[in-house]
């Protein structure tokens, strides 16, 4: 490949085309380094889910990390009167988790999603005085639980679904957002929460 060539192959994937060439080459690029630390298409996905998923899959690694090992006692600790405890957050990323699959697979309106999972996952969803009275005595593997079988629904449907589908906007709550943003805010609300799980966890009693 010459000079010229290359700067217009090379371009082309900066400026974040789609097209199916170069897409093609980003999925020939990734086909053989599936790693944690690759994010990209996934086998199993179409392109653009795939690249999704990687990212759900490394942010949830990163959370996972710091709580190894915690007790009961550690994650029902509450560092003051308006802090949640760590198993608080932890079950609280699997209740959003379960509102989005209910909006998105599902096709459910906010107000019926809240009615749906009310009573399974409403004083998670919401954190403060509720979670602080009800979500305590359980051990890490109550929540790591609850995050897996969230999780593996989340990626059994999301199998289902192609990236015309992740495209897909709904105007429905004013401001117009596409199933993509749902999701990237799945794996960002991780990422604010993992934050206060590594506080917190600094700041537990020796």
């Amino acid at each position: 490949m010459n000079r010229r060539r290359f700067l217009k192959a090379s371009g082309a994937l900066a400026c974040g085309l789609t097209g199916a060439t170069s897409f093609s080459a980003l999925q020939a690029a990734n086909a053989s380094q599936q790693g944690r630390n690759i994010l990209g298409p996934r086998e199993g996905f179409s392109p653009q889910v795939g690249t999704l998923v990687s990212m759900l899959n490394w942010m949830r690694a990163a959370i996972l990390q710091p709580v190894q090992g915690l007790t009961m006692t550690q994650l029902d600790h509450l560092h003051d009167e308006k802090a949640n405890s760590i198993g608080a957050l932890l079950l609280h990323l699997a209740a959003i988790e379960r509102l989005y699959q209910v909006n998105t697979f599902e096709g459910k309106k906010w107000g019926d999603v809240r009615n749906e999972t009310e009573k399974e996952w409403g004083p998670a969803a919401r954190l403060g005085d509720e979670a602080r009275k009800s979500i305590k005595g359980h051990e890490l593997a109550y929540y790591l639980g609850k995050l897996k079988e969230v999780r593996e629904h989340s990626l059994a449907e999301l199998q289902k679904r192609d990236d015309a589908w992740l495209m897909q906007v709904d105007s429905s709550a004013g401001e117009p957002i596409n199933n993509y943003c749902k999701w990237f805010h799945v794996c960002e609300h991780e990422s604010h929460h993992n934050g206060q799980v590594t506080w917190l966890k600094g700041r537990l009693p020796a």
